[in-house]
């Protein structure tokens, strides 16, 4: 299919072939029949896309922020290498369009295939030739309704949460402050709620296009007559409420609807304005001053947005779903007519043009461009990157290389791991929604990207599977490739559940294939030489891992416990597994407590005591309530008369007899380099000797079991975790 990306580094535009989504639980498949660019909002993306390096860096200091908190914990070269990445990447645009369902996925049962349906969201409802789109980012449109209207929903709906939260009245008068797109269809809206409406605007044509829409009156921004037209038409009472749709740097707006907004009226804020006014002007009049967030309740809770866990209707009336249904009716009914716009057609082959004339200001001025889609565009899900001759057969020794998953962590360091390693042929990549993996695999040299992952569990030319899909598919994928015949390296955590694990565990057995969880700790060179350091002892050790994780939002998916899983098991299992790799044994026994109790219903903060089977005892201290400025890790080992130490991944000192020899990571880090290289040679050789499948599962079963410690604040056996495989579904 094509659609339109961007680069992020130079603003750049095109209309490429990406690998359609497929559908799945929870949403639909779209094939798309008109999509709306949103000219201000979207011409300001492209601008900042286009800015230099130095403007994008003062356009957001927060991400500025985030990277120098990156270069402490990380080093510059892995930071930089994240940054260019996430440059480099190809970006969606669009998020407002209307289409007919090609497919419906499971859980779904009021939308069918054949309904026209009317899509929101920023990089779900975007310029492309089919789309998937959850539940309740889709509203189906009435019978008679033009789809070309429909395509304005996502931003009518905008306009009707702002008009809801000015809270107006049958027979209010209210000033809307900035004509554009969400101001025009924000008048039409008003007057279909019995207000009037008095516009203004810089732009004489948003005027003129704002008395169309039913405004009484429209006047400059600088018009001498102003007030006294406001005055005159509210008998000197003054504007029962201020509508400010605008987009600007300048607090002009909050002060002209302070002087002109009636003795406790409302400012509702819907534009993107400075929130800066003259106290005594807002204070004398008692104005109540309100925020419009998107397009309603639900915007920006994945749960109700990805997950389709809709608010009752007795608790939240107008949810964001809701609005785009009541905007459709409002459309059908004649009430609002997004046509009186005027909006801009173009064929949707000609949109990389639309957005050239839209950046350079020499085209048109519509406040709305449509773009209109071809009826008989195909779903592909593969797409080929150079001919199949050019690299039909693998090398003499090559592993061919599938990789499922193309988020940061992949591109900015799996990937450049594998163009590393010795012996890796990269092959087919794939993502769920398509793009991702179109953008990775063009950069970095696979054959092919497709959005089905049966093509790459297909694939003859592949013989190894990295996976680094979000938490909750590993283990699934894992078991999938396994059985496929594949090698598989999946990304920390291997499993959630003991289910989970158990179905790995079966497929492993009848496939006799390698199977290594992303450990890469126990591959830094640091570690391999603490670990030979106490290797061979004759008496236990012990070995203090602190790890100063740092926050993650409450509302991540990580934190998720179906999706990303406790902290303590989907990331946890890292120092889990090294304490394993450095004392040459498995953890028998695990207790573990969380910081401030049960209460606090968290894992960010806590301490485990784990038993291993020769003896040793390893503690995990594990927070995320630290100063962020220091080292994030910290691995201490005591035991036969020697005492090492490893600071963060970058030095460490071993100390014996009064004596202490230091040593440097380099260019190694954390190791990822050498476990790749590990993978290739293991899938190789099938010899998986560098981290034996004993070992992985010994190592999840030990965070299962500090995961079930911290619930029941007793000392939990990982054998009972793994006899509970064969009871119980976890």
């Amino acid at each position: 299919m094509k659609q339109v990306v961007q680069n992020y580094r130079d603003g750049s535009l095109s209309l490429e072939d990406v690998p359609a989504p497929l559908c799945r639980a929870g949403g639909v498949l779209v094939r798309t029949c008109w999509s709306l660019v949103s000219t201000g909002t979207e011409r300001m993306k492209v601008q900042q896309a286009r800015m230099s390096l130095i403007e994008k860096a003062r356009a957001r200091p927060d991400k500025v922020r985030q990277v120098i908190e990156s270069v402490k914990q990380v080093g510059i070269a892995e930071s930089m290498n994240k940054v260019r990445e996430r440059l480099e990447a190809l970006t969606p645009l669009g998020y407002s369009m209307a289409g007919r369902v090609e497919a419906v996925g499971a859980g779904i049962d009021d939308i069918h295939v054949g309904d026209l349906v009317a899509c929101a969201g920023e990089g779900i409802a975007c310029h492309a030739e089919f789309v998937f789109v959850p539940r309740n980012l889709v509203a189906r449109i009435p019978d008679k309704t033009d789809a070309k209207d429909a395509a304005f929903t996502t931003v009518g709906a905008i306009a009707l949460h702002g008009v809801r939260q000015a809270d107006v009245k049958l027979g209010d008068t209210v000033l809307v402050i900035g004509l554009g797109l969400v101001g025009l269809l924000g008048v039409q809206i008003l007057k279909a709620a019995g207000c009037r409406v008095i516009g203004v605007d810089i732009a004489e044509d948003k005027l003129a296009l704002a008395r169309q829409c039913g405004a009484e009156a429209a006047l400059h921004r600088n018009d001498a007559a102003l007030k006294d037209t406001i005055q005159q038409l509210t008998n000197g009472a003054g504007i029962d409420a201020a509508y400010i749709a605008a987009s600007t740097k300048s607090n002009d707006p909050l002060s002209l609807a302070g002087d002109v907004v009636r003795d406790r009226g409302t400012v509702a804020i819907v534009g993107m304005v400075p929130v800066e006014a003259d106290w005594r002007v807002y204070y004398d009049k008692e104005l109540r001053v309100v925020m419009s967030r998107s397009y309603g309740p639900g915007r920006y809770d994945a749960n109700y947005e990805r997950r389709g866990i809709d608010y009752p209707i007795g608790y939240v009336r107008w949810t964001e779903n809701r609005n785009m249904e009541e905007f459709l009716r409002l459309v059908s009914a004649g009430a609002v007519r997004p046509s009186l716009l005027m909006p801009t057609t173009y064929p949707f082959e000609d949109a990389p043009e639309a957005y050239r004339k839209l950046h350079e200001g020499g085209g048109d001025a519509s406040v709305a461009i449509l773009f209109e889609y071809p009826t008989n565009a195909k779903p592909t899900t593969r797409v080929e990157f150079a001919k199949p001759t050019a690299r039909a057969t693998t090398g003499a020794g090559e592993i061919g290389i599938g990789l499922i998953g193309a988020g940061n962590f992949a591109t900015a360091t799996l990937i450049p791991a594998l163009k590393k390693a010795n012996g890796a042929a990269l092959r087919g990549i794939c993502s769920a929604g398509g793009l991702t993996a179109r953008s990775a695999g063009g950069r970095h040299g696979f054959d092919y990207c497709t959005s089905d992952i049966n093509d790459i569990l297909n694939d003859d030319s592949i013989h190894a599977v990295v996976i680094a899909t979000r938490h909750d598919t590993h283990a699934r994928f894992a078991a999938q490739a396994l059985r496929a015949g594949k090698h598989v390296f999946v990304e920390k955590p291997l499993a959630l559940k003991p289910v989970e694990l158990h179905d790995v565990i079966d497929a492993h057995t009848t496939a006799h294939r390698v199977l290594m969880p992303g450990y890469n700790r126990r591959f830094s060179p640091l570690a391999i030489a603490v670990r030979d350091e106490f290797a061979g002892a004759s008496s236990p050790i012990e070995i203090v891992c602190r790890v100063s994780a740092g926050e993650i939002k409450a509302d991540s998916w990580y934190q998720d416990a179906d999706e990303g899983g406790w902290r303590i098991v989907s990331e946890g299992c890292h120092w889990v597994d090294l304490i394993q790799f450095i004392a040459g044994s498995t953890i028998e026994r695990a207790y573990a407590e969380m910081v401030g109790g049960l209460a606090g219903k968290s894992n960010d903060n806590c301490v485990a005591t784990l038993r291993l089977r020769d003896g040793s005892i390893g503690t995990l201290i594990y927070v995320a309530n630290g100063d962020t400025t220091v080292g994030k890790e910290r691995i201490e080992v005591f035991g036969q008369n020697r005492t090492a130490v490893i600071d963060n991944w970058r030095t460490a000192a071993i100390t014996c007899k009064g004596k202490t020899r230091k040593l440097s990571a380099g260019a190694s880090g954390k190791g990822h380099a050498a476990e790749m290289q590990a993978f290739i040679d293991a899938a190789r050789s099938g010899n998986d000797a560098c981290l034996p499948f004993g070992d992985a599962i010994a190592c999840t079963a030990a965070t299962f079991a500090i995961a079930t410690s911290l619930l029941t604040e007793a000392p939990v056996r990982c054998d009972d975790v793994l006899h509970s495989l064969e009871t119980d579904d976890g």
